[in-house]
């Protein structure tokens, strides 16, 4: 991944989910492992279409206009009026309108843990 000090390498499997932020990009970790340098987040000078057309084959999902996830780190879906993620860290993402039955199908599809 490109910085601003450089370009860091980083293990598609510690990626949990991430966020567009404008023109940017803020990935977010499972852990402070050393190959993210300790840190939980990182925000990079790309836009989520990128990330979305890099990662697509590597298990990630759009699942809003700001949001694409690792399908791994999905703990459970909450369908009762919020149509929400919930992910390994408890985080909740919102599911839009849109993308809701293609989510579902494909969750539906995928092996049990």
């Amino acid at each position: 991944l490109p910085t601003c000090t450089g370009i860091e390498v980083i293990p598609i499997s510690n990626i949990v989910r991430i966020e567009a932020i404008s023109n940017y990009s803020k990935l977010f970790f499972a852990n402070a492992a050393t190959a993210t340098s300790g840190r939980k987040t990182l925000v990079v000078a790309k836009v989520l279409k990128w990330f979305e057309e890099m990662l697509a084959e590597k298990g990630f999902i759009r699942i809003h206009r700001s949001h694409l996830i690792n399908l791994s780190c999905i703990n459970s879906y909450n369908n009762n009026n919020q149509h929400k993620i919930i992910l390994q860290n408890q985080e909740q993402i919102d599911i839009s309108r849109r993308k809701r039955s293609s989510i579902i199908k494909r969750l539906a599809i995928m092996p049990a843990a």
